[in-house]
């Protein structure tokens, strides 16, 4: 009975041990959150000589403007614009440099 518990207990330090090892052995990242393409900021908005209101769309990192309307039935999208080459570069963080368009 007693080379029973003690085969046990050895059995469960060995799992134990086992465990605290494999703690120490895996690489420690924290994958909580994966990045972003970019950022956005919805705004809204009208046009003048339109009943319809627009949403517009800036993609901060990589500067693009673009905008949104609903006619009723569907969706339009407007082209994007390229806000670094509207402003020479200035926009923000992410606008992508001169000579990079």
């Amino acid at each position: 009975m007693k080379s029973k518990v003690v085969f046990a207990l050895v059995a469960l330090n060995v799992l134990l041990l086992a465990a605290l090892i494999g703690q120490w052995v895996k690489p420690n990242t924290a994958v909580a959150q994966t990045p972003r393409p970019s950022d956005y900021l919805l705004i809204q908005g009208t046009v003048q000589g339109s009943q319809t209101e627009v949403v517009y769309m800036i993609d901060t990192q990589n500067g693009w403007l673009s905008a949104r309307t609903f006619d009723g039935q569907r969706m339009v999208d407007m082209a994007p614009i390229n806000l670094g080459r509207l402003f020479n570069g200035n926009v923000g963080p992410g606008t992508p440099r001169r000579g990079r368009y």
